[in-house]
C-alpha cells in the first residue's frame, strides 16, 4: 500500500476578496510540482464566494467538472442552455468535452457560498458536452457508502455520469462506525477528503479538510472518531 497525506493547512490559498479558495493541487497562481494531481484527479478546490459575487462566464474543454455545495446555493448558467441553482445536497457534473462556457454566482445578499469543485481528466477527449445535477438524500449516506458519480457506461443507482472510469462516493459516519472501501479496479486509487469531523485511515488521523490518497491496495477502512462527513474519489492512477 502506498499513501500520500495532504493536511488542510498545506493546501494552496488565494484570497481574491470576493473569493477565498483553497487548492489541494496546483491551480492558477498556486504551483507546486509535488501537488499536481492524484491519478486522474487534477483539481480539488474548496471555494468560499462572497454574497452577490461569482465567477463570470468562462470556458472549459476536455475536463470532467464536479461541483458539490457545502453551504448556500450557487446559480449556474451555461452555453448548453442550463440555468439553475445548485444547493446543498445536490451534486452537479459537467463533461466539458469539445468545449462549453459557464458562469457561477452567489445570488444571496447575506450568505456566503462554500462549495467543492473537482476536475477529473477525461477518459477520451472531445466528447459531446453534457450537464446533469441531482439531489441526494442525507439518509443514503448515513453510515453507508453512497455512489454519487460513476462512469457513464457503468452507472449504478442514482449516480451522475462522467466520461472517465472514476467514481465519487460520500458518507456520513457516526462515532465508532466504519466503512470498507474496495477498488473497482487494481489500476485505481482512493483519494479520501474529510469534509468535516475526524477519521482514521491507514493509521492516519484526519481532521476537517485533511485528505489521504491510497493506492496499490485492494481495500481500505475508514473509521469515524467523531461524526464525520467524507467524500471519496476513486480514480485511475494515470
Amino acid at each position: 500500500m502506498k499513501t500520500i497525506v495532504h493536511k488542510a493547512n498545506t493546501r494552496g490559498y488565494a484570497d481574491h476578496g470576493w473569493l477565498q479558495s483553497y487548492h489541494t493541487f496546483s491551480f492558477s497562481s498556486y504551483q507546486n510540482p509535488e501537488r499536481m494531481n492524484f491519478g486522474a484527479l487534477r483539481v480539488l478546490n474548496d471555494d468560499v464566494v462572497k454574497p452577490k459575487m461569482g465567477f463570470g462566464t468562462h470556458p472549459h474543454q476536455n475536463m470532467e467538472i464536479i461541483s458539490i455545495p457545502l453551504k448556500g446555493a450557487l446559480s449556474h448558467k451555461d452555453s448548453m442552455g442550463n440555468k439553475r441553482a445548485i444547493e446543498v445536497g445536490e451534486i452537479q457534473v459537467m463533461s466539458a468535452g469539445t468545449g462549453l462556457t459557464h458562469s457561477e454566482f452567489n445570488d444571496s445578499k447575506t450568505e456566503e457560498v462554500n462549495f467543492l469543485q473537482l476536475w477529473i481528466v477525461p477518459e477520451k477527449k472531445n466528447v459531446e458536452p453534457n450537464y446533469e445535477q441531482r439531489q441526494f438524500s442525507d439518509t443514503g449516506k448515513k453510515n453507508l457508502l453512497e455512489t454519487v458519480v460513476a462512469p457513464k457506461d457503468k452507472l449504478e443507482g442514482d449516480a451522475l455520469p462522467i466520461s472517465q472510469q472514476a467514481y465519487i462516493y460520500r458518507a456520513t459516519l457516526e462515532p465508532g462506525n466504519s466503512i470498507e472501501l474496495k477498488l473497482k479496479s487494481e489500476q485505481n486509487g482512493f483519494y479520501i477528503f474529510n469534509t468535516d469531523g475526524n477519521i482514521t485511515v491507514a493509521n492516519e488521523a484526519l481532521s476537517k479538510r485533511d485528505a489521504i490518497g491510497v493506492y496499490e491496495i485492494e481495500n481500505i477502512e475508514i473509521l469515524a472518531n467523531v461524526t464525520s462527513d467524507v467524500i471519496i474519489i476513486e480514480v485511475p492512477m494515470i
